[in-house]
Parts: structure tokens; C-alpha cells; sequence
């Protein structure tokens, strides 16, 4: 496990660094008033130019009458025409806008823009940490195409509204053509393949709603290899590898692996999100990442093992990704430790159950050294991906879930956990911030957790805790920066106890000056005096 928590703290700390160009922020006055309903993106993938060719539908709702619709794309693409409701408009091309100037004013409610573009699309330097296409070819000479985008988002192949806050409610149809020896791999469901002289043209389709950097596909020479899953509710699911044909003949076992990520994730998390669709990985020459219903798989059958069997730690934190940042999904770059460090918190849910408590407290002890702690992990509002991705959004967010676990007790935070990520009221089209999830386990906690919210998430603070021998074997405790009383586990030489402290102090007696958390359920800095 040590060697997975390596991993994502280096891919935390390389995303600061990696991104030329990055995802949300401030959103802009012309898209405030935009509702983004569906997408439908059609292209035809040419491998020898490496470019992309064809166009993208953009079915919106206006609040207010407007003269100007603004969408985002990198402008390393060259737009031939845009269409508003079948018309043709005059548009503005720069800065990675598309900035469509009407003829005369849209009027509120229901429109269709069309974009027709094409080009050759930025590509990936250091992928999955910088983003772009990745052209590739495996072993075999076949060419093999794959597309990373959650710093940069959807722009950096199809025009979208690209911010965090909006998702196509009414989800997306991809139409991607491409070399009929090729596979095409996508969101959603497959609903069609048609041939048409040397080239295949796949339909893919997700009815779900679902973030701008899950929308993408990948291309190789793939064989298929399904089977049926049944989601922990009783439905029945394809569970599907998109796997290289050379490498067909390790997809069964890697299958095996997956189920019983599958299953785990399930009793903590509920049922898999997307249970009308599909659970899927497709093979990538990157390391991995998460797409709805069709996770990135590049970790080359790396088996670690938990509980002494094999265990893939990336895939496992990506496919957690379904229920942490597809299902339950920020709408501010600010909040996404939820996605971050909720779904890393999974990973130490693995070790607790197929090895036991005492390992997944080990998971946190060694985890707590790793902290870089220079900045907050919730940081104002209206904050990009760039400056939102500091490493502590996985490791400090999840030692936070850690915390409140040990402050609520299992009886209480367990169900609480569930309950978050299957109320309609966080999940799908319900986007969410840091206050929802502060006041939901306040709720469920029947304490005002807001001051352990402000002291980790908003702040590089660490719990104070000040010991002062009184007289003989006296030791009065104090919590010195926390107004709420929080438990915590007190050695003396009478052995270890839960105490509840806070800022007045717990007076105590022991021969031996008392050891504090000794199992590390708290980020703390202890003074004795």
C-alpha cells in the first residue's frame, strides 16, 4: 500500500506543474445564463494526420434573452461554420473562446448550436498528467489512440461550456469513425456500428448526466471480453475490458481483480452508479484515469497484494472515481478533495477490509507523514483545477474522513457515508460543495462539525494539544485551537482510554506523562509543559 499512496501523491504534485491550460474558475457572464442539456459529438479520427474532422451539437437553455453565446475550446483547432437553431452566425475564434456574435437576439429557452471544426488536436507531452491525444501504436503495429482531459476539460477537442458547474442533464451521443480494423471505446452504451468502405463509424450513448472530462473515447485494437456483474441491489450489469487483443489472454483474471473491487466499493458506497448502463475499462497507454462508465486502464497488470491476493491499487482508486466525482460531483474546482480525497479514503477501506483494522490504521499512520500541508485544501470559491490540485487533496482529505470516522464512530459514520453518496439530494444533477458535506455529517453527527471543517479543510492548522503536569502525577489536557470537544484516545501507565477534551482540559492522573492518539486518528502537534 505504500507504493500506491506513493503514486497518487506524485500524481497530485505533478498536476501543478503539468497543465499548460486548465479547467474552471471564475464562470464567465455569458454562461452563467446557460444550461447545457446534451451534447452530440461527431468526428472522424484521421491516424496519419493525427487530426480530428467533423462537428459538435450543443443543446442549451437560455435564462434571458442574449446577442451573444461564448464556449470554450482550445484554439489549436480551426472552426470552419457555427449554426444557431439551423442558421448561420458570425463568430470570433481566439483565446480559446468561440464567441458567437448574433445576427439578432437569441431568445430565451431552448436552442441547438452546432459547431463544425476540425484539426489537430493538442497532444498529451506527459500523459495522464498533461492532457491531450496520446497516438500510439501497441506491439503489433495497430494503432492505439487515447484522450486525457480533467485538467484541461472537454475544450480540448469539442467546443462545450466548460466549468465545472454544468453537465449535459440529458447526457451525450458520439459518433467516432474511424479505421473498420479499430475499436472505438466510449461512455454509456454502444448502440451501433456501421461500416462504410474501410472506415467504422461507433455510436456511443450515455442518457446519465456526466462531466466534460469523462467525455472523450479511446481507439485500438481492442478485443471485447464481457461478462455479467450483479450490483450489490440484485440488477444485472456488462462488466466489460476493452483490452488489446495481445493482451487478451490476462483480461479473465484482471476481471477477477476488478469484481472484487467492485464488490467492496458497493457495501461501502451502494449500488455502482451507472447500473442502466455498463462497468467497463478500456486499456490506455497512459497510467489510468476516471471516465464515466469506462475507466483509462494503463498499469500493465501490476498486482500488489492485499489480504494475499492480487490487488490493482490505481484501478481501484480510479474506478472509486464513479461514486467520487461522477456520482457525487463538485461544482467548484475548490471542493474537489470530495472527489480527491472521499475516493482515496475508499482505497483505505480495501486495506480495512481484507486485512483488517489495525493495517488500515497503519494506512493513516504512514499516510500522515506525507502531508505537504502548505496551503488549505479548500481555498475561497471560483478556484481552477490547477490551484485546486494540491497533493493534500487526496491524502489529508482522506486521513479527514479518517478523523470523522473516529469522531462519530462506526455505528453513526458508516451509514452516514452511504447515505451521502445515494440521496438524490448530493448525487446526479445535484452538484455539491464543502458546506453540504460539513453540514450533512454535522446532521448525522448531531454535533456542529464546522470547526474540524475549518481547522483541516480551510486551514494548514493542526489540532493543538497542550499537556501541563500540575503536581506530582496531575496532568491537566487541553485542546488550545478546537471549540468543539472532541474524543480522544489518552495513554497513561493504566492503560488507554477515550477521553473527551476540550478547551477547558481534562484533568488526569499517571505516573508516566500521557501519550495522545497514540494511533494517529488526529493531525496534531502536542506540547507538554
Amino acid at each position: 500500500m505504500r507504493k500506491t499512496l506513493l503514486l497518487f501523491a506524485l500524481f497530485a504534485a505533478s498536476r501543478l506543474h503539468a497543465q499548460e491550460l486548465t479547467s474552471g474558475g471564475k464562470l464567465k457572464p455569458e454562461q452563467a445564463i446557460m444550461d447545457v442539456r446534451h451534447y452530440t459529438i461527431s468526428l472522424n479520427v484521421d491516424f496519419a494526420q493525427r487530426s480530428i474532422d467533423g462537428f459538435t451539437t450543443i443543446d442549451v437553455i437560455m435564462a434571458q434573452p442574449t446577442h451573444v453565446l461564448l464556449f470554450d475550446l482550445l484554439d489549436s483547432l480551426n472552426v470552419k461554420q457555427v449554426l444557431v437553431n439551423n442558421k448561420k452566425q458570425p463568430f470570433e475564434y481566439k483565446d480559446n473562446l468561440i464567441r458567437v456574435n448574433m445576427n439578432a437576439e437569441l431568445p430565451a429557452g431552448k436552442a441547438s448550436v452546432r459547431v463544425i471544426y476540425g484539426g489537430k488536436p493538442h497532444v498529451a507531452r506527459r500523459p495522464p498528467w498533461d492532457d491531450g491525444f496520446i497516438w500510439a501504436k501497441d506491439s503489433t503495429g495497430h494503432q492505439w489512440m487515447a484522450i486525457t482531459a480533467e485538467g484541461t476539460g472537454g475544450k480540448l477537442y469539442f467546443p462545450c461550456k466548460d466549468h465545472p458547474s454544468d453537465e449535459p442533464n440529458e447526457g451525450v451521443d458520439m459518433f467516432i469513425t474511424v479505421p473498420k480494423d479499430l475499436v472505438v471505446a466510449g461512455p454509456g452504451l454502444l448502440q451501433k456500428v456501421t461500416n462504410h468502405g474501410d472506415k467504422a463509424t461507433f455510436h456511443w450513448k450515455t442518457n446519465y448526466t456526466i462531466n466534460n472530462y469523462s467525455i472523450l473515447f479511446n481507439v485500438g485494437d481492442f478485443a471485447v471480453v464481457t461478462r455479467q456483474y450483479t450490483t450489490v441491489d440484485g440488477h444485472t450489469v456488462p462488466l466489460q475490458f476493452y483490452v488489446l487483443k495481445e493482451h487478451e489472454s490476462k483480461a479473465a483474471h484482471h476481471l477477477d481483480v476488478f469484481e472484487k473491487t467492485i464488490h467492496e466499493q458497493e457495501k461501502y458506497f451502494g449500488e455502482y452508479p451507472w447500473a442502466k448502463e455498463k462497468i467497463a475499462i478500456c486499456e490506455t497507454p497512459h497510467l489510468g484515469m476516471e471516465h464515466q462508465t469506462m475507466n483509462a486502464y494503463g498499469n500493465k497488470f501490476k498486482y500488489t497484494k492485499v489480504g494475499g491476493e492480487d490487488y490493482d491499487g490505481l484501478m481501484h482508486h480510479e474506478f472509486g472515481h464513479e461514486w467520487w466525482g461522477n456520482k457525487v460531483t463538485a461544482k467548484d474546482w475548490a471542493d474537489y478533495w470530495i472527489h480527491e480525497g472521499i475516493c482515496t479514503y475508499g482505497d483505505a477501506l480495501y486495506v480495512r477490509e481484507f486485512e483488517g483494522e489495525a493495517a488500515y490504521n497503519k494506512y493513516f499512520q504512514n499516510a500522515s507523514f506525507r502531508f505537504g500541508n502548505k496551503i488549505p485544501i479548500v481555498m475561497g470559491k471560483d478556484i481552477d483545477e490547477e490551484a485546486a490540485y494540491n497533493g493534500d487533496i487526496y491524502g489529508k482529505g482522506a486521513f479527514f474522513m479518517h478523523t470523522i470516522r473516529y469522531i462519530m464512530g462506526d455505528s453513526l459514520f458508516f451509514p452516514a457515508l452511504k447515505k451521502f453518496v445515494t440521496s438524490p439530494k448530493y448525487t446526479y444533477d445535484n452538484l455539491v460543495n464543502t458546506d453540504d458535506v460539513q453540514q450533512f455529517f454535522s446532521q448525522e453527527s448531531g454535533r456542529d462539525l464546522k470547526p474540524l471543517f475549518d481547522l483541516y479543510i480551510r486551514s494548514i492548522d493542526k489540532l493543538d494539544v497542550h499537556i501541563k503536569q500540575l503536581s506530582g502525577n496531575h496532568y491537566l489536557i487541553q485542546l488550545q485551537n478546537m471549540t468543539i470537544p472532541l474524543p480522544i484516545e489518552v495513554t497513561t501507565n493504566e492503560g488507554t482510554k477515550r477521553m473527551i477534551i476540550d478547551q477547558k482540559g481534562l484533568l488526569v492522573s499517571s505516573n508516566t506523562v500521557p501519550e495522545i492518539d497514540e494511533d494517529t486518528f488526529y493531525i496534531k502537534k502536542i506540547t507538554i509543559e
